[in-house]
Order: C-alpha cells, then sequence, then structure tokens
C-alpha cells in the first residue's frame, strides 16, 4: 500500500538474507525509487503488479524463486503465483486479502483524508512522495480498492484457487485492518498452505517482530 522496499523491508533486507538466500526487492512502478512514471491503479492493478514482478525476474535471469508479498503486494504475490507456477517454487504472504470485508472496506473509507492520520504514519509517505504526488495517489488508491468489494472475483481468489506451490501464510492477531477469516481463506483455498499466527502482532508484523518473521520464513523456505 504505497511503501517501498527501503522503507518497509529494511529488517528483511539485512538480516534475512544470506549465503544461501538472494533477496531482489522491487519498488514497483510509481512507487519508492521507481519514478517516474507516476504511480496508476486501475481496476487490474493487483495482476499488473505481478506480471511487472515476474518480468523483471526472468529480465534478471531467475528462472525459478520464492515470492513473498505483504498486503496488497501479497494479493499480487498469489496471482503471481498463479500466473507462473513453473517458477514460483513457494510462496509467503501476510497480511494479504483474496476479497473486500465489510471491516476492511470502513477502515479504508475512514482513512481516506490523511489529515486524520497520526502524524507518524503520514510522515514518512510525505517525505517518501511529497505532499501532492501522495495525496492524489492515496485518493486514487482508496476510490479503486473500494471497488473490488463489488467484482465477484474479489481481488484474487480465483488465483487462489490456482496456487500449486508450497505456501506458509502468516497473521499478525491483531491485525487493524484484517480478520482471521481472510488467511483462512487462503489456507482452504491453497492446497499445500499452512498458517503461522504472532498473536500480539498487528499488520506489519513483519517490522514489529522481525527477528521472529525472518526465523519463521528461513525455516519454511529450507524446508525444514
Amino acid at each position: 500500500m504505497l511503501c517501498s522496499a527501503l522503507s518497509d523491508f529494511s529488517h528483511q533486507l539485512k538480516s534475512l538474507a544470506g549465503p544461501e538466500l538472494t533477496l531482489v526487492a522491487i519498488d514497483l512502478p510509481g512507487y519508492g525509487l521507481s519514478r517516474p512514471p507516476p504511480r496508476r491503479f486501475g481496476p487490474d492493478f493487483y495482476t499488473d503488479d505481478a506480471r511487472v514482478a515476474g518480468d523483471l525476474m526472468e529480465t534478471l535471469g531467475y528462472d525459478r524463486y520464492h515470492v513473498l508479498g505483504w498486503s496488497d503486494g501479497g494479493n499480487s504475490a498469489v496471482i503471481l503465483a498463479a500466473l507462473r507456477p513453473q517458477s514460483v517454487t513457494k510462496l509467503v504472504i501476510w497480511g494479504a486479502n483474496a476479497y473486500y470485508t465489510d471491516k476492511l472496506g470502513n477502515v479504508v473509507k475512514a482513512m481516506r483524508n490523511i489529515d486524520d492520520w497520526s502524524e507518524a504514519d503520514r510522515a514518512p509517505m510525505l517525505e517518501l512522495y511529497g505532499e501532492e504526488y501522495f495525496r492524489s495517489m492515496w485518493t486514487e488508491w482508496v476510490d479503486v480498492t473500494l471497488a473490488f468489494k463489488d467484482v465477484s472475483n474479489g481481488t484474487c481468489m480465483r488465483e487462489t484457487r490456482e496456487v500449486q506451490c508450497p505456501t506458509l501464510v502468516v497473521h499478525g492477531a491483531k491485525d487493524e485492518y484484517f480478520e482471521m477469516e481472510d488467511p483462512e481463506y487462503f489456507v482452504k483455498n491453497i492446497p499445500n498452505a499452512k498458517m503461522h499466527v504472532f498473536p500480539e502482532a498487528k499488520h506489519n508484523l513483519h517490522i514489529e517482530c522481525a527477528d521472529e518473521f525472518n526465523a519463521v520464513v528461513a525455516e519454511f523456505l529450507a524446508g525444514r
């Protein structure tokens, strides 16, 4: 949700990567350091992002790889795994949603006006993007994502059922946006999926519980 690789995954870039694991962190077009072009949110932006990520990995010479995705990135990660089953060997998602619940819709509506945000939440975005660009991008994101509530496929319901690779669904029990039904949907509909719950964590659990999160993910990717 408008974040960048360096601002939101620094704990993984510093500690999860190692001799047996190379990390490729992506700023999708219009995000972070991938500007220009300006960010655009069409009705298929999750799929568009998945295709960009897959094309980038192909360009970099990776034909088989694991995929990790958080929040919006988790939705696109599911779609990428469905689109490229021959390439995606394992999938890790957290804070993702296959469809829009009433709770999520209400939370997003309440967040529309960034002047109502806390300074701690607003300041990093304004520093990264500048106020004019961020306000415009945020408003467009809110309008487009709320429309997913009325789409029969939600954000990635069909693609969830098409995922073939082993999948780890991580969830923070105190997530501000998602109830347990959201990760449970992925576990129930991906044939080879399991869940790991952080009882005290919120939506950004990979930042709050970085060491434990990295250990859980590393163990899963190593096949232990």
